[in-house]
């Protein structure tokens, strides 16, 4: 199949590629003409693992290709992905207006029956405000060309898109009531036969319950998250050790090990935003949603965490000092920092008077565009030179590379030996045997707590 993709940034590209995979011939189109260009070229906008390749190898096969040109995309598939970013509004509402503008681009070029794909991540009723959007544009230029729009939601992790976008868990298509619904439905078991062999992944239903899905996915998500961080919390005041906690409650096979790790706070582009956005898109009807208002409560503090334990540590006395930064990206396998807590922290121990020596394998390069350079921040070529002369090192992304440091090594470099933990990586004993002091994600009183 023929398939167009508007928006060439995370889930666009990771889902152009993999469609190209599997043998769909797939035209990109996106406004940046540098990142068009780079594409071209082999330069991948992002990092994430098994990326690289899969684009470079199916666009010198022909199979995926990368254009600025709006109209040359519309015409080359009857199948329209929207795949552009939907940034929050200063009430934290999802700002439609990139959506809303491919969808009138769409109506204004196209010569043919479309079927519209909101790929991005809409509130509910945005299926519906596309259609209109588009009838309007078509019959203010007399055409009465027909097109259908489905909420195809995505589903990816970052750090794993790939591998969640070649075996998904679910394929969720949304379609409107008075759409084509057996043809739409054809169409996608078409699309999606390659990731839907060994059963039946696909589940159809209405487009605003698809749109909801999505939301409610990441909520969930979340709520885990922040759950464990209030526990987490308590577990401290009480001397209790959250990561024994955590093994306990995660063994019942209706609560589960994933997503139940206490630390120093979520962040990235799915968590925040769609929390932000359901509880507007909430409130907006009318209901007050006091859960997914702790949910986002929780996490903001959370993210303070690591600035609290060492303002304690040393009294108050920050100013001057000079803190090793182990992690910068909100999560490992990527590079992206979009509200990660490394950023509450850094901005804090600035405000604070601190310096700040900081090392990443993945977003040193994103730590300098957003930051650029500042005499209080130094980016390290190796995580042991983020320990010269340093103060304290503070962990905030669990990176693979992380999880086994040589402790004779810490202690000798930093000034005072004093590790703050904002992933419990490591054995409290073991570290409090080595003589370093520990402060981890409520790992009781006798680790930091108090």
């Amino acid at each position: 199949m023929n398939v167009t993709v508007f928006g060439i940034g995370y889930v666009g590209l990771v889902q152009a590629a993999v469609l190209s995979e599997v043998g769909h011939h797939v035209c990109c189109v996106d406004v940046d003409a540098a990142r068009i260009e780079k594409l071209k070229q082999g330069i991948i906008p992002i990092y994430e693992p098994g990326l690289t390749p899969l684009v470079k190898s199916n666009f010198e096969a022909g199979r995926i290709t990368f254009t600025t040109n709006a109209e040359e995309g519309v015409n080359f598939a009857d199948m329209q992905f929207i795949a552009v970013g939907t940034p929050p509004d200063e009430d934290g509402a999802a700002d439609l207006k990139y959506v809303l503008a491919v969808a009138n681009t769409i109506a204004t070029h196209m010569q043919s029956a479309k079927v519209i794909v909101d790929k991005s991540t809409v509130p509910v009723g945005t299926a519906d405000k596309v259609a209109a959007s588009i009838q309007q544009a078509l019959t203010a230029k007399n055409s009465e060309l027909s097109f259908s729009v489905v909420s195809n939601p995505e589903f990816l992790k970052e750090g794993s898109a790939v591998a969640d976008c070649m075996r998904p868990d679910r394929i969720v298509v949304g379609i409107r009531p008075n759409d084509n619904s057996q043809h739409i439905q054809e169409t996608f078991k078409d699309l999606y036969a390659p990731f839907n062999r060994n059963h039946d992944r696909i589940i159809f239903m209405d487009a605003r319950s698809a749109e909801l899905t999505k939301y409610a996915a990441n909520c969930m998500l979340a709520t885990k998250v922040s759950f464990m961080n209030e526990m987490a919390n308590i577990a401290e005041k009480v001397g209790a050790d959250i990561e024994h906690v955590r093994q306990g409650i995660g063994s019942d096979s209706r609560i589960g090990f994933q997503f139940i790790y206490p630390g120093c706070g979520y962040g990235g582009s799915c968590f925040p935003k769609d929390v932000q956005a359901l509880s507007k898109t909430s409130e907006v009807i009318g209901y007050q949603p006091e859960l997914l208002h702790a949910v986002e409560a929780i996490n903001q503090r959370q993210k303070n965490k690591l600035f609290e334990y060492i303002n304690k540590h040393f009294k108050g006395n920050i100013k001057g000092k000079t803190f090793a930064l182990w992690g910068l990206s909100f999560k490992p396998k990527t590079d992206d920092m979009r509200e990660a807590p490394s950023r509450v922290l850094m901005e804090s121990l600035w405000a604070a008077g601190a310096k700040v020596q900081a090392f990443d394998p993945e977003a040193m390069e994103e730590t300098q565009r957003i930051y650029g350079s500042r005499e209080d921040l130094a980016l390290m070529g190796t995580k042991e030179a983020a320990l010269k002369g340093a103060d304290a090192l503070v962990i905030c992304t669990e990176w693979q590379n992380f999880k086994a440091p040589d402790f004779d090594l810490i202690k000798a470099e930093l000034k005072q030996p004093v590790i703050v933990d904002g992933r419990n990586l490591f054995d409290p004993e073991r570290v409090k045997a080595k003589g370093i002091e520990y402060y981890a994600i409520g790992r009781g009183l006798s680790v930091g707590g108090e």
